[in-house]
């Protein structure tokens, strides 16, 4: 016998509205190095508290704190870049930024179509 989760037509609204979001960061991600993850960030923030005791919370939560320490290590880069001796390590900084970055989008997606919670 196996288990299905049903989801009424609320909660698979909120899902799908954070599959989208992701998709954004990500998009943002790679066309302009993260510059507009600002929007999605907003719409994360409003309605974050609408998907409260769901699952759909902590993917809000995921993506909000995604963005914040994307642009802590892509500023820690840029003050890098002005020195001459920081600058090879200012473009270390960046690419490892982006790929953990990719790597914490690619995660949420793939648990939010696997119906998990972040941590």
């Amino acid at each position: 016998m196996s288990q299905e989760l049903v989801f009424d037509d609320k909660l698979n609204s909120m899902k799908n509205l954070a599959w989208w979001l992701y998709i954004f960061h990500g998009a943002s991600l790679v066309f302009s190095l993260g510059a507009f993850s600002w929007i999605p960030l907003i719409i994360s923030y409003i309605k974050r508290g609408d998907a409260a005791g769901t699952f759909v919370y902590s993917h809000h939560s995921w993506q909000i704190r995604s963005f914040w320490w994307y642009l802590v290590w892509a500023t820690v880069g840029f003050a890098l870049f002005f020195t001459v001796i920081g600058i090879p390590l200012a473009f270390a900084v960046w690419f490892f930024a982006w790929v953990w970055k990719a790597y914490r989008l690619l995660k949420g997606l793939m648990d939010l179509n696997a119906n998990k919670t972040m941590p």
